[in-house]
């Protein structure tokens, strides 16, 4: 009984230490501004926005919820801790341990979560599977791909929608993108980009003889881009000068030339072509807009590719798991060393013991 009380110790000092980064006086904070948001008579007036607002603080709540939940059932089990006595009775002693065994699930299943706080981690993922090498093979193991991905987004409670799908001429799936909405979907499945690699026995073949092929998974977030080019009044510098060049009287003489600088980013943009100051300014404001937009579109592109990664070849030496059917049964992780023998429950979508080895990682 002794060991079974050190590992609650163990557990709960693990909690209390996780429980102090989290900061749940915070979460509650930011979930009682979310709920006065969703109160407001004009909250759906931007439908966009408010669906948003609307499914981050369902999934606050959730994760408070939890967390609350977890901290009451380990105070509760410390407490009750000492007066347990495995010999003097064993149906209560079993009862506890059962309950320490099942606070440690809850626990390790939220342990993941504190490793997810990257710029992207709460939000959406869009995961694309390409064929790479093995001909028929490789196109048949995307289709596998997709679909373990698929049973395990629906594990999760997530939703997916195929964004585009691109089918072989025979079997199998050249391409396909998928868009997983849910709490924390990119910071769970960003472990999975890079290589996979398919070992087995081929069904498209006369001899059926052992084959190997590759697909390769990119996971990028789903990066909302609408609010990016809203500019702030204060980041603006506005001149107004006389126009130069041929043109009326008042273009000559008055004022009506302006002159904007967008301070943050140093562009500069300049419109005279208008014969009054208001046409003008509206016309400068709408072509800084553009640019601004531009440079928005430019600097995620990089950073997404950032994200992504360098282009890896899918061929040997560059994968990350294996899924070996033949002449064994096993799919191991190259970067973790994690593995499992039951493959078709990975298959089937069960990888969160990969997720959570590449997290802890």
């Amino acid at each position: 009984m002794h060991e079974h009380k050190q590992k609650l110790e163990t557990i709960a000092a693990e909690i209390s230490h996780a429980l102090s980064k989290i900061d749940l006086p915070k979460l509650r904070t930011e979930i009682t501004g979310l709920e006065a948001e969703t109160q407001s008579p004009t909250f759906w007036n931007e439908a966009e926005a408010a669906q948003q607002t609307s499914k981050r603080l369902a999934a606050l709540q959730k994760e408070l919820t939890e967390w609350s939940k977890l901290e009451a059932d380990t105070k509760e089990l410390t407490e009750m801790s000492p007066t347990i006595n495995m010999d003097e009775d064993p149906a209560s002693g079993e009862e506890f341990k059962n309950l320490i065994d099942e606070l440690e699930k809850r626990w390790r299943k939220l342990e993941v979560k504190t490793f997810l706080s990257g710029k992207y981690d709460a939000g959406d993922a869009i995961i694309s599977i390409h064929a790479g090498t093995g001909g028929k093979d490789a196109m048949d193991f995307v289709g596998i791909l997709l679909r373990m991905y698929l049973r395990w987004s629906e594990d999760q409670g997530y939703t997916c929608e195929i964004l585009e799908r691109s089918d072989g001429e025979e079997v199998g799936v050249k391409s396909v993108t998928i868009h997983i909405s849910g709490p924390y979907a990119y910071g769970y499945l960003r472990c999975e980009k890079g290589v996979h690699r398919l070992v087995r026995n081929s069904p498209f073949n006369a001899k059926n003889s052992r084959e190997t092929s590759f697909a390769l998974v990119e996971v990028i977030p789903d990066v909302d881009t609408s609010h990016q080019a809203k500019i702030n009044k204060d980041d603006l510098r506005i001149d107004t000068f006389r126009s130069g060049g041929a043109g009326g009287q008042n273009v000559n003489k008055v004022s009506s030339a302006v002159r904007i600088t967008h301070i943050p980013t140093n562009i500069v943009v300049t419109c005279q072509t208008e014969r009054s100051q208001l046409q003008n300014k509206d016309r400068a404001m709408k072509i800084l807009t553009a640019k601004l937009v531009e440079l928005a579109e430019k600097q995620q592109v990089a950073e997404l590719n950032q994200i992504k990664g360098e282009p890896v070849a899918m061929s040997w030496g560059n994968q990350i798991r294996s899924y070996v059917l033949q002449p064994y049964k096993m799919v191991k992780d190259h970067r973790t060393d994690h593995e499992e023998g039951n493959v078709d429950a990975v298959l089937d979508g069960k990888i969160d013991g990969f997720i959570e080895a590449e997290l802890k990682k």
